[in-house]
């Protein structure tokens, strides 16, 4: 995959999410849309209903509301999708409870975006992503966060070719 792919990486903010609820195979497609050419290997599924419904019995997710998955539950599972890259499952939901705790969830899920974008921007393109000085300790694991699946991807896609 070339870098300007990579650099154009793009997970929709809230505001560019479904407004209609979803049912679990349009959740799935919409996940698989976005993240397929940066998640694992082309053939590989990101995710299956199995592990949606997994997540819900887990608690990581609150069950759908007549079938349909809600922005809440979308967004939330871009995360999971994300994050279960390098962290488990228990890290994912401590990190969210961290995050909505101090955060809005459609603030907290917004800047998740922004964070993990400009880690991939800046690593594939060879530009130092330290953390400043003066931000919250929260701002400062976020960046940590974003900066860790930015690795991972970089190390994936120029070194494994995944």
């Amino acid at each position: 995959m070339a870098n300007s792919t990579i650099t154009n990486f793009h997970i929709p903010r809230w505001s560019e999410l479904p407004n209609l609820d979803l049912y679990l195979d349009q959740t799935v497609t919409i996940l698989e849309k976005y993240l397929k050419d940066y998640i694992g290997n082309k053939d590989e599924t990101i995710i299956t209903k199995t592990m949606i419904n997994n997540y819900v019995k887990q608690g990581l997710i609150k069950p759908p509301k007549k079938k349909k998955y809600s922005k809440v539950h979308i967004a939330t599972l871009f995360v999971i999708c994300i994050l279960k890259q390098i962290y488990s499952i228990n890290d994912i939901s401590e990190l969210m409870k961290l995050a909505i705790k101090t955060a809005r969830f459609t603030k907290a899920y917004d800047e998740f975006c922004s964070a993990l974008e400009k880690a991939i921007l800046y690593t594939f393109n060879g530009i130092e992503y330290s953390i400043p000085k003066d931000i919250s300790f929260e701002e400062s694991l976020l960046t940590s966060v974003a900066q860790s699946f930015a690795n991972k991807l970089y190390v994936e896609k120029t070194f494994l070719h995944k």
